[in-house]
């Protein structure tokens, strides 16, 4: 059951075109469950931020999305890494990479947009000052070429430009996996502890500061997806361990205890540095990197959780899965749209968590769309003939 629990997402990035296997949904699912957290934590200050699982824990959806990211690549590309058809994967990688770029801009840009027209109509010249839009609105010149470049990021606005990243390094991640798993395994938590130890880290270029999400950091998390696709897709394991179940269930209990209690104030870094001890998102520290992981072994190894997200392909949740990357941009839209909502009714918390609850009925609502428009798309060419 293992294996087929991680056998999902052949479809994922085109490597099977639809209908030419069966495709697993449990992926499908839990990448949807990511992306509409993602959409409730980007409306802050309504009440269903609360009930996201960052209050339970070190790691969020961020964290989840990009695993859930790891093994669907490993599903799509590990097998077609090979002599002969490296050249190709290399170049559908970096087509992606390049689809993920033109996602971030254009959301980058509709940002500035709502938050502009909120200024104007709202009167509210405040919002200008809100997710970093500051800058551009200063340096204009230098700030549009800033952003193009990815050396200008708005809040809320940084996943994609990180994954997009990730997929530029994907060949190299993948030949190093020809080589050896192992040895790819060392480079990539080598340059994941380099960089949170020497600040490796991307710079932006209106200002001081530097990425949110580092990809130096955030390739080590990807890298683990992959690792764990590929490894069970040769006919591998999990191991079910009672000691290692025990150690990641008791691991996830001391995190939710550490952020309900707010036990931030005890100090366990025993001179180590930060990236070991800390609990910075920047650079993945080791504390989220290892509840992302102890959670999605005990969702992988409790039979019982992988039955209840095996689900049909036509549910909702496997269609919003299925959509990932319009059905993202799509909720990012909506999620700034959500904020100046939020900002100009002075933050009620109410009207902003009646929004988000529309907001995830129009997430399914998108997807059914997205599923519709693709039946009708593959259904004209046999009518034509």
């Amino acid at each position: 059951m293992l294996q087929k629990t991680f056998q999902s997402a052949r479809e994922q990035m085109g490597a099977v075109r639809p209908g030419a296997t069966a495709r697993d949904t449990r992926l499908d699912v839990f990448r949807a469950l990511c992306l509409l957290t993602i959409f409730v934590n980007h409306v802050p200050g309504q009440y269903l931020e609360y009930l996201t699982h960052k209050n339970f824990g070190f790691s969020d959806s961020a964290e989840a999305f990009v695993l859930i990211s790891g093994l669907a690549v490993g599903a799509a590309y590990g097998r077609n890494f090979v002599a002969g058809a490296r050249l190709a994967s290399t170049l559908k990688a970096w087509r992606r990479a390049m689809t993920l770029y033109v996602a971030h801009i254009m959301t980058s840009i509709v940002t500035l947009a709502i938050f502009s027209a909120g200024a104007l109509y709202f009167g509210r010249q405040e919002l200008l000052g809100e997710i970093n839009i500051r800058p551009l609105v200063e340096q204009t010149e230098q700030g549009i070429v800033a952003m193009v470049l990815l050396g200008h990021q708005l809040g809320y606005n940084n996943i994609l430009s990180m994954y997009a990243v990730l997929l530029l390094m994907l060949p190299a991640m993948l030949w190093l996996n020809a080589i050896s798993p192992r040895l790819l395994f060392a480079v990539s938590a080598t340059l994941w502890l380099a960089a949170g130890c020497l600040k490796l880290v991307p710079y932006n270029f209106l200002d001081e500061g530097y990425w949110f999400l580092n990809p130096w950091s955030w390739q080590f998390l990807f890298v683990i997806g992959i690792l764990c696709m590929n490894h069970v897709r040769a006919g591998g394991e999990l191991p079910r361990s009672p000691w290692l179940i025990g150690l990641s269930a008791a691991y996830v209990l001391i995190s939710a205890c550490w952020v309900l209690f707010s036990w931030w104030s005890i100090d366990i870094s025993f001179g180590l540095p930060a990236v070991l001890t800390g609990f910075d998102k920047t650079f993945l520290s080791l504390t989220r990197l290892l509840h992302v992981l102890a959670l999605a072994y005990l969702l992988a190894v409790i039979p019982g959780i992988s039955r209840l997200a095996r689900l049909r392909a036509d549910h909702p949740l496997v269609m919003i899965g299925r959509h990932s990357l319009p059905v993202f941009v799509f909720g990012t839209i909506l999620a700034m749209a959500g904020q100046v909502f939020l900002f100009v009714t002075d933050k009620d918390p109410i009207a902003g968590s009646l929004y988000v609850i529309a907001g995830i009925g129009l997430h399914f609502v998108y997807a059914y769309y997205l599923d519709w428009l693709k039946d009708v798309g593959t259904a004209r060419p046999l009518a034509a003939a």
